[in-house]
């Protein structure tokens, strides 16, 4: 559950180039505008609910992409995941989704819970129209992961999978970005649920990737990748639902419905002490390391999908 290949990186971060700080800095903008400009959003607030779909939404078009969003009712009002595709080119019906929320906790401005999910997703986004890949590419936002919807019929990814899986959709992989932007260097700053906590370090200075055991090939081969090619620290394990937080986030819905996914995550609460708080503001979030790790998803997912000539 916990043997992951290769070997983390330790040691100084080499310096960001002239394109990450050009990454670093719009992910930052995307940020300071969600959890700013709008704040809370969630159905209790529901203007800035649509306003962040809006949001999303243009950012996808300004880019080039045409958005599509998949609504439903809930207790009245219209919820949106936003979607955009790049076909593939040989493996067309093989269907990578990298999607984040981007709902917040009630009386939470949700910069890192999910600000910084979706505006990493966003970067990957800018970063990848245009390119031509082998496998089909998508990048979903998804609406109402939070509680009440959370880990129920309304919670916008479930609705998403379902969709999927009722069109009969091959999801090859799914990655779900969730609360990633937090890093500490502090000895004892990295807490676990039992027993995780004694095969994991205590500094809380790393990325994880977490998958339930069903999606162990996947979550092995995507910290594989990352390890190979990105100096960042990193950790990984498949481990049983059951376990705290290994389901805690938009990847439940697609084990739900049987297709392989694995979550992208910081570790949120056993980590992030603004978790579900009012404190959890862009100040908090270390936008150099999160930079590093959107980069290091890139060069993952280039290899997921696939390059076609």
């Amino acid at each position: 559950m916990i043997k992951m290949p290769g070997k983390t990186y330790t040691g100084p971060l080499p310096p960001l180039t002239d394109e990450e700080v050009s990454v670093r800095d719009a992910i930052r903008k995307d940020v300071e505008h969600l959890a700013t400009d709008i704040g809370e959003r969630n159905l209790h607030l529901y203007t800035n609910l649509c306003a962040a779909a809006d949001y999303i939404q243009n950012s996808f078009e300004q880019v080039g992409y045409k958005a599509k969003r998949q609504d439903y009712d809930v207790s009245g009002k219209t919820c949106s995941n936003i979607e955009v595709e790049i076909a593939g080119k040989y493996k067309a019906d093989e269907i990578v989704i990298i999607g984040a929320h981007y709902d917040t906790v009630y009386g939470s401005p949700g910069a890192n819970d999910n600000g910084s999910g979706v505006a990493a997703m966003l970067a990957l986004a800018r970063d990848f129209h245009g390119k031509k890949i082998s496998r089909t590419l998508r990048f979903v936002a998804f609406v109402n992961e939070e509680p009440p919807n959370f880990m129920s019929g309304t919670m916008g990814s479930l609705v998403y999978a379902k969709r999927c899986h009722k069109n009969r959709e091959k999801i090859f992989t799914m990655f779900s970005l969730e609360t990633i932007g937090y890093y500490s260097d502090q000895p004892g700053s990295q807490r676990y649920p039992f027993p995780v906590g004694f095969f994991y370090p205590s500094t809380g200075n790393f990325i994880t990737f977490v998958s339930n055991l069903s999606s162990r090939w996947l979550v092995e081969n995507v910290v594989e990748s990352f390890r190979r090619q990105v100096h960042f620290p990193s950790q990984g394990g498949a481990w049983p639902g059951i376990v705290p937080g290994i389901a805690w986030s938009d990847q439940w819905a697609f084990w739900r419905m049987g297709y392989p996914a694995l979550m992208v995550t910081d570790t949120a609460p056993f980590r992030y002490p603004y978790y579900h708080t009012s404190q959890d503001t862009p100040d908090k979030i270390d936008y150099d390391k999160l930079c590093r790790v959107v980069v290091g998803l890139q060069r993952v997912i280039f290899e997921l999908v696939g390059i076609s000539e």
